[in-house]
């Protein structure tokens, strides 16, 4: 059992940076894949970007050389660099683990990621 609680999510005007947390507790953590996944109103929950046991990383097209997703064993804790943010990343982020990748049945419950003027 993984549980996880994601933090820093806000308000910020467009252009602006945010970092996201996912802090885990209950298990091993560098075995898991950690992903951050995004839901806008009315819209699909869709990956933004994953972070595997090993490292390798893969991010959605919409968000590349925008976001930055990195993990700190030690800390139990994958976070989200959100630089140059636009408008459309208007969404709740959510955290998600797996064992090695990051589709796993584990999930947070939510941060809300507002981009506005």
């Amino acid at each position: 059992q993984v549980q996880l609680v994601e933090s820093g999510g806000g308000l910020v005007q467009p252009g602006g940076s945010l970092r996201l947390s996912c802090a885990a507790s209950g298990s091993v953590f560098s075995v898991y894949g950690l992903g951050w996944y995004r839901q806008a109103p009315g819209k699909q929950r869709e990956l933004v970007a994953g972070i595997t046991s090993g490292g390798s990383t893969n991010y959605a097209d919409s968000v590349k050389g925008r976001f930055t997703i990195s993990r700190d064993n030690a800390k139990d804790t994958v976070y989200l660099q959100m630089n140059s943010l636009k408008p459309e990343d208007t969404a709740v982020y959510y955290c998600r683990a797996g064992r090695v990748t990051w589709m796993g049945d584990y999930w947070g419950q939510g941060t809300q990621v507002t981009v506005s003027s």
